[in-house]
């Protein structure tokens, strides 16, 4: 296993392998970790529907499980999510 720093993390692309969605890069996304263990829990993707924010709707965006992802490559981060 190689460890990586955070900052190396932020501009890998968030590509869900179901259905081959860019969901944004992670330097855009929120992290929710456990405060007792610091674990990481999920990754909140933007929600990257311009429109809706141009009508005034605001939106939490995309929960991820951190379960959920599958790869951590050179340029992307790989997630199995329905």
């Amino acid at each position: 296993m190689k460890n990586m720093r955070l900052s190396e993390l932020g501009d890998k692309e968030i590509v869900n392998l179901n259905n081959g969605a860019r969901l944004g890069l992670l330097y855009d996304a929120d992290i929710i970790f456990d405060e007792e263990t610091g674990k990481i829990i999920s990754l909140i993707a933007p929600d990257r529907k311009l429109s809706l924010k141009l009508l005034g709707i605001e939106s939490n965006g995309m929960e991820i499980p951190w379960t959920a992802i599958r790869k951590i490559g050179h340029d992307m981060i790989i997630i199995e999510m329905d």
